[in-house]
């Protein structure tokens, strides 16, 4: 609270008492400062807030710094940023919260204008924590316009070489996985011109979902999740009502504990197809040299107790159309699974292990 004091008269009328604090400035040009006057400078005193801005890609180390105001409104802050970077246009800042308790960035960033002031930003609810720390990202469409699009990060598995590489797509909000498909065929280059593609999603380094072209992008499970696509090999075209299509899961083993690592893909079991030839299509569908390959093993596995298979077995003769099976296969450092699509409900786990069983 301040208060002007009329100098022409007692300090009782005044209402100033023992212990009350005068404050004087010298007369002066209003435009000339920053805070001309008694009042504005205790405000900015009150509210100033030293910010570190980070760079959301170099989460670890502090950027630059500037002096605020916990006032400052979300226009205010993206501009002095702006200003700071050299940058003609503030819309294309995008910020994040900082997570203290966790040292990170929030997960989902400050949408346009939705957060009112500066003092807000740095509050992290549940728990309530203030921070001192905003992530930045410069974008090359203004944040209102982007915000208007689906943005995805997609994977794209290449037929040959066999590769992954990662293409940003932006797509209006409602568009369908046919629509994902049409953008994406024109940045890719595929093996065949009327080449089909899969879209399938990842969790924990085991395929979660696969999507139809018909659904809206709208309903992916996280999007911030890469969405991995691929060409449908001609192979499963042609694949009999008996044959299994696979889901291939790298992993290892940790104190007897299977672990989850890369990026699973599917594969095609044929009826009556024996371990051997399975084998053969594994080796080169990997381009595993024959002095590795000779390393791995392959086990049927229940209730996580593996029973190793002979090249002569019968694979598929092992599984009944209500289980899920798994196949394993690991070395030392490497490991696939597959897992048998045999049906609707599943319940049982079968592994191929390469590799000196651990």
């Amino acid at each position: 609270m301040c208060e002007p004091v009329d100098c022409d008269v007692s300090f009782s009328l005044n209402q100033i008492a023992d212990g009350d604090i005068l404050c004087y400035q010298k007369r002066c040009s209003l435009d000339q400062h920053r805070h001309p006057n008694v009042s504005s400078f205790f405000e900015y005193v009150h509210n100033r807030q030293v910010v570190h801005f980070r760079l959301l890609e170099k989460p670890k180390q502090d950027d630059f710094s500037l002096e605020l105001s916990k006032r400052s409104t979300y226009d205010d802050v993206v501009e002095k940023v702006a200003q700071h970077l050299g940058m003609d246009d503030p819309s294309k800042l995008r910020l994040t919260q900082h997570i203290p308790h966790l040292q990170q960035p929030k997960h989902q960033y400050i949408k346009y204008r939705s957060i009112d002031h500066l003092s807000d930003m740095l509050l992290l609810r549940n728990p309530n924590q203030m921070s001192d720390i905003l992530y930045y990202e410069i974008l090359d469409i203004p944040l209102p316009e982007l915000q208007g699009l689906i943005t995805l990060r997609v994977a794209f598995h290449q037929a040959t070489p066999n590769e992954v590489l990662f293409h940003i797509i932006r797509l209006p909000k409602g568009s369908t996985y046919s629509d994902l498909i049409d953008d994406l065929k024109s940045k890719v280059q595929l093996s065949r011109s009327d080449a089909e593609l899969r879209l399938f999603q990842v969790n924990n380094n085991k395929i979660w979902k696969v999507y139809l072209p018909t659904e809206k992008i709208d309903a992916v499970h996280d999007p911030n999740v890469p969405l991995h696509v691929e060409e449908i090999p001609e192979v499963e075209k042609s694949a009999g009502p008996r044959d299994r299509l696979v889901h291939v899961v790298h992993f290892f083993k940790d104190n007897q504990h299977i672990q989850y690592y890369g990026v699973p893909f599917f594969f095609l079991i044929r009826e009556g197809e024996a371990l051997s030839d399975i084998k053969v299509r594994i080796q080169k569908k990997f381009e595993v040299p024959d002095e590795q390959f000779l390393k791995w093993k392959f086990a049927y596995v229940a209730y996580n107790r593996p029973d190793y298979l002979q090249d002569s077995d019968i694979v598929l003769s092992r599984f009944q159309v209500e289980y899920i099976l798994f196949f394993w296969m690991f070395d030392r450092k490497y490991a696939f699974i597959q897992t048998f699509l045999a049906g609707i409900s599943f319940s049982r786990k079968t592994f191929m292990d390469h590799g000196n069983n651990p």
